[in-house]
């Protein structure tokens, strides 16, 4: 017996799950914060408009990818996924995917050439991570996590500012967040990821030490996060949200390495969420304190 067609409203609510809003919209945050970073103050519309959807875009696009390469994996790690439940079609993803990717690129044009290449390299960076890298292990978290560590540049080179200090201090900051989410992340993904053919850590040494690992990566951003209001880089103003986040990532760090938590992947995603309202916060204190 053949499965029901899916109707048109199905299609396109797999397809916007695909999306993964939360996700690009935090990617497109963190461009908008290294465009504020690198100015000292708000940026221009135009450069916070475009810069955001640019990036936004890109980002779906990898998480679409993400989802059309590891089609086979997902069937075991996330069955109600879109594709693997199939709601979406493989190549209807595959369309959206081409389709975001030209307004990402589109938008970064409007701005600058130079934007438009730093554009494609994010892009072909993603495409390589899903296309190859993506069970290779920490070569392929590291890719990632570049990914994401490059929003704030992103955003800086929007601006034409791309040597700000503070500009790179997040970045690096992201980077360290999206690895130690990255490398827990496989922690709890085994079963599909042994299927795969994955190098992990978690694979290769164990879920314990993976987990440990991805701790202790969150430890130091919690210790980097201290250095800006150490040398000055902010104003006191922004340590609350700063201080909320620690306090969240702290107390899921704790709840990661608790062997009978069964929540663990919330409190992976936690931190990744406390991260970007940290960020959104930056943004609203920089709009009232204007320094």
């Amino acid at each position: 017996m053949k499965p029901k067609a899916n109707n048109f409203e199905d299609t396109a609510t797999g397809l916007l799950t695909l999306f993964r809003f939360e996700l690009p919209f935090f990617a497109g945050i963190c461009v908008v914060v290294g465009e504020m970073m690198a100015l000292g103050t708000i940026p221009p519309a135009k450069e916070a408009i475009l810069g955001f959807v640019s990036v936004f875009f890109l980002s779906a696009n990898a998480l679409i990818l993400n989802d059309y390469f590891d089609l086979e994996t997902d069937k075991v790690n996330a069955p109600d996924r879109p594709l693997p439940s199939g709601k979406v079609k493989p190549n209807e993803a595959l369309i959206l995917s081409i389709f975001i990717t030209i307004l990402g690129f589109l938008a970064s044009f409007l701005l600058s050439i130079d934007l438009l290449i730093f554009a494609v390299l994010v892009w072909l960076v993603g495409l390589l991570y899903n296309w190859r890298f993506k069970h290779t292990g920490l070569w392929g978290n590291l890719m990632v996590s570049f990914s994401v560590g490059m929003t704030f540049i992103y955003g800086a080179i929007a601006v034409k500012e791309p040597f700000e200090i503070l500009v790179w201090f997040f970045s690096i900051f992201a980077f360290l967040i999206n690895l130690g989410e990255e490398i827990a992340a496989d922690a709890m993904d085994l079963e599909g990821d042994q299927v795969a053919g994955s190098k992990s850590i978690a694979i290769l040494y164990g879920q314990n030490r993976a987990l440990k690992t991805s701790s202790l990566i969150f430890g130091c951003v919690i210790l980097l996060s201290l250095l800006p209001f150490i040398f000055n880089w902010l104003s006191t103003i922004y340590f609350v949200p700063i201080v909320i986040m620690d306090v969240v990532i702290i107390v899921s760090t704790i709840r990661l390495l608790t062997p009978a938590n069964p929540g663990k992947r919330a409190d992976i995603r936690r931190i990744y969420i406390s991260a970007g309202i940290a960020m959104v916060a930056l943004i609203i204190l920089r709009m009232v304190a204007r320094r």
